[in-house]
């Protein structure tokens, strides 16, 4: 998985977002406790970003997932308006920081008249300082997240391992 997720996202293989995207689904089909109607928000990259990797890899797995689901994706619910660092180098708190009013509200939640529950999709979690910034710009729009769907989840070291 982690193969797959760095040659999506940093060799320029945009393809493989249709079968990660599909298994995403798959696992939401057999988790998903019912849930037939609800708004899909991939986590967005700045544009600078986005223009150097060419494509946004959460946008393009939750187009595969919501294709598999039926959901309704909103490409533009979020929007990133800070560039920030990348993210697998930091700290848990330098995180945080990092993201820290780094989203407001997109253009396609703007005018949100919907009850249907929404969904964060991001292709890892590791800390949650993504999801969790990306949630607190939703809340403040009295907007709230039913929950987040991931392709992976990150292992994490123990606090008193040491790090290699």
């Amino acid at each position: 998985m982690k193969q797959a997720i760095a040659a999506l996202k940093y060799h320029n293989q945009p393809q493989l977002a249709e079968p990660l995207g599909l298994w995403m689904a798959q696992a939401w089909a057999a988790q998903s406790a019912g849930i037939r109607s609800a708004i899909v928000v991939p986590i967005p990259m700045h544009r600078q970003k986005q223009q150097q990797r060419g494509f946004n890899q959460a946008e393009k797995l939750a187009e595969s997932f919501c294709v598999s689901t039926g959901l309704t994706l909103k490409a533009n619910g979020l929007t990133r308006i800070r560039a920030t660092e990348a993210q697998f180098n930091l700290s848990i708190a330098a995180r945080q920081q990092n993201l820290q009013d780094a989203f407001c509200l997109g253009s396609a939640l703007a005018k949100r008249s919907s009850t249907q529950p929404i969904f964060l999709l991001d292709d890892i979690y590791t800390t949650g300082a993504t999801v969790q910034a990306a949630m607190q710009t939703l809340r403040a729009h009295n907007i709230q997240v039913k929950g987040i769907v991931v392709l992976a989840i990150a292992e994490r070291t123990p606090p008193s391992a040491p790090l290699v």
